[in-house]
């Protein structure tokens, strides 16, 4: 099938346990698909990186939001994909603004849209994060909710 015409999978991640556990299942799905993957990056400032993203260290002084964003793609694939080739392509993409606005508006005629129950936002300990919760309303395609395992915990 050429990329012209491959579906795809789009993927919310910014580096936590919850967009790792979000990320691994989209490449999971992927393979069984044969779906291209857009794994995306979306933050409003570097606030959000201020304590860095598990092997991602916080951002230096001068380091701007794409090139955190982008390390935060980079390093998540590479965690979730280590040691195994994948037989899908891989986009990635970092955007500036509110991931639960950003989000719906990529995913727009894409086969799916994923994202984990919780991330970096500000309501970190609600069952449904913010973000979740705005994608599954206004998203033109399904969308996938990924819980966090308990296995991602302790990973």
């Amino acid at each position: 099938m050429n990329t012209a015409t491959r579906q795809r999978i789009v993927v919310g991640v910014d580096g936590s346990a919850g967009s790792r556990t979000a990320l691994a299942w989209a490449v999971w799905q992927a393979e069984l698909t044969g779906a291209g993957l857009e794994a995306v990056c979306v933050g409003q400032d570097l606030t959000m990186f201020s304590h860095g993203l598990g092997d991602v260290p916080p951002p230096h002084a001068g380091e701007d939001l794409a090139a955190v964003g982008q390390k935060t793609l980079d390093r998540s694939i590479e965690a979730v994909t280590a040691g195994r080739g994948h037989p899908f392509e891989v986009t990635t993409r970092v955007e500036t603004g509110r991931a639960a606005e950003i989000l719906p508006k990529l995913a727009g005629g894409a086969l799916m849209l994923v994202v984990g129950s919780r991330g970096h936002g500000a309501f970190a300990g609600m069952l449904l994060g913010s973000v979740s919760q705005h994608c599954i309303q206004h998203s033109s395609c399904p969308v996938v909710v990924v819980p966090l395992s308990e296995a991602a915990v302790s990973a």
